[in-house]
């Protein structure tokens, strides 16, 4: 099947979009195995959709392209430490990442999941709690049982559970458990509900936040707990026939007022992270305004689809043939993202949760 498409504006008119049209080569030496220091030290690469002028600098050097009366727009979800290690009774090893719990019972994808069975127990952390499977529910997901040694289940989670880091990253030796559930975490992470980091988030350091607050950039927050979408590959050839997972959202009245205030004075709304976006998205009201409101967004933004709010973007570069890249080349253009891409491939930018960042003016 062949993808047909005329571009108009930034956007396509399409017959076909296929997910193989947002394909490139990434060398997996640049995929980010370690998080910049300080946070704000990774680099940033800026293009002008209007200009299509580029320019390479750090995080740190962000005010400098956003103008007083801009808005900056965070997602504030916190990740929860929902990621467990544990052994059977044979002695093998088993990890264990819940993405949903209800009281004592939950949905958590485990591996090696093909050695497991319904009706083992297995204990994680030491013992401090301990899964009994409940049914496979295909995939690597399992609904489990959780029993806590001492206390209840949210407790022990909280104090013994890990970051849900990636499986490409590095530690040096033994896993450091405080410093990963530390720095995979905004530095105005407040909500608790995620099971990934709003990665371009990561980038923000107080310092830098008041830096921005100083040149009078506006800052306002929105919450999007990510969910396990963010680890589901497109199982279509073909873009829209795609499903978004539901992800919970949350729009204060305050950050919908600050919207309003940003296009009374003629300022930008710049959208940190695709999260951010998409929530600043469902939200969308007349005016390129929002309207305040909470519940489960799927909104899913390709070439084709129309942007009614958001007037800027900072985000990290993401993964060949994901919904992220197309959420992207929908704001900017496929084929303007992908040359970018190449660019930032050839200047071996670090790709990924801890790699560096784009803004897209």
């Amino acid at each position: 099947m062949a993808s047909v498409a005329r571009w108009r504006g930034y956007g396509y008119e399409m017959r076909t979009l296929l997910v193989t049209d947002f394909d490139f080569t990434l060398p997996p030496e640049l995929i980010a195995r370690r998080s910049a220091e300080p946070r704000d030290s990774a680099r940033l690469l800026v293009h002008s959709r209007a200009t299509r002028a580029t320019e390479h600098t750090t995080v740190a050097d962000l005010p400098r392209f956003l103008r007083a009366g801009d808005l900056l727009v965070l997602n504030d979800t916190k990740v929860v430490p929902w990621r467990l290690c544990g052994k059977r009774a044979t002695g093998g090893a088993v990890e264990c990442l819940l993405v949903r719990v209800d009281g004592e019972v939950g949905e958590a994808f485990l591996k090696p999941s093909k050695k497991l069975r319904v009706g083992d127990v297995v204990p994680m952390e030491d013992g401090a709690i301990e899964l009994r499977l409940l049914a496979a529910l295909g995939g690597g997901r399992w609904q489990v049982g959780l029993r806590a040694a001492v206390g209840d289940v949210a407790a022990v989670l909280e104090r013994c559970g890990r970051a849900p880091l990636p499986p490409y990253i590095d530690h040096d030796g033994e896993e450091d458990v405080a410093a990963d559930r530390a720095r995979y975490q905004t530095v105005f992470a407040r909500t608790p509900g995620a099971i990934a980091a709003p990665t371009a988030g990561l980038h923000f350091t107080e310092g830098l936040l008041q830096r921005l607050a100083a040149a009078a950039v506006e800052i306002a927050y929105v919450t999007l707990h990510v969910g396990e979408g963010t680890f589901a590959t497109l199982r279509t050839d073909v873009v829209e026939q795609h499903r978004m997972h539901s992800e919970r959202y949350e729009l204060s009245a305050e950050t919908a007022a600050a919207v309003a205030r940003t296009r009374a004075r003629g300022g930008r709304v710049v959208a940190v992270g695709t999260t951010s976006c998409r929530t600043l998205e469902t939200c969308a009201a007349a005016g390129r305004t929002v309207s305040p409101g909470s519940g489960a967004s799927d909104l899913f933004l390709y070439p084709g689809k129309s942007f009614g709010v958001v007037d800027a973007l900072f985000t990290n570069f993401h993964l060949p043939q994901s919904t992220l890249l197309m959420l992207v080349s929908a704001f900017a253009g496929r084929d303007e993202v992908l040359a970018l891409y190449r660019e930032a491939v050839a200047l071996r930018y670090r790709f990924f949760s801890f790699g560096d960042a784009m803004l897209l003016l």
